[in-house]
């Protein structure tokens, strides 16, 4: 699925940390920051969830949602959220559904050996629901500002 900026967002329907299946769609209304991320727990995961919880109460105060997906399950992610106390939905992505809409589930190498797993991008979706940007192959250090700051120049409040 090619994603197109200005069109739809595409939807999908994923077990959350709150107990509960959660869809895009829930968010109607809200601005929606969406980050996938590889793995709960790791060094660079633990970075970039901590940089958006520390930013949180920013993108409230701009109506933005922001929501974590991986394909870890949903207990891992509890666990990884109550660690680091994060204030935002976690998603659990086990099938790699919304990282193939998202064309974030990538053929990976590391250390010689190849893979799939998810390529970290950030993707902000306006209040109908519309993707109007996308930061792909995320280098973590300043994302989080980065997306901030898009928010507060170009999105309607």
């Amino acid at each position: 699925m090619e994603l197109t900026i200005g069109k739809q967002a595409p939807g999908f329907t994923l077990s959350a940390t709150n107990g509960e299946e959660v869809s895009l769609s829930d968010f109607k209304g809200k601005n929606v920051v969406i980050y996938f991320y590889p793995k709960d727990m790791t060094p660079g995961c633990t970075t970039e969830a901590c940089d958006f919880r520390d930013a949180h109460e920013e993108f409230e105060k701009l109506d933005a949602v922001i929501l974590g997906i991986s394909p870890d399950p949903v207990e891992s992610h509890g666990k990884f959220a109550g660690k680091y106390g994060l204030p935002f939905l976690l998603l659990a992505d086990e099938n790699q559904e919304a990282a193939e809409k998202y064309g974030v589930w990538k053929l990976k190498k590391n250390f010689g050996k190849e893979y799939m797993g998810i390529e970290r991008s950030t993707f902000l979706i306006d209040k109908e629901g519309a993707l109007v940007k996308e930061w792909r192959k995320v280098k973590v250090e300043g994302h989080v500002e980065e997306a901030l700051e898009y928010i507060k120049s170009s999105m309607t409040l």
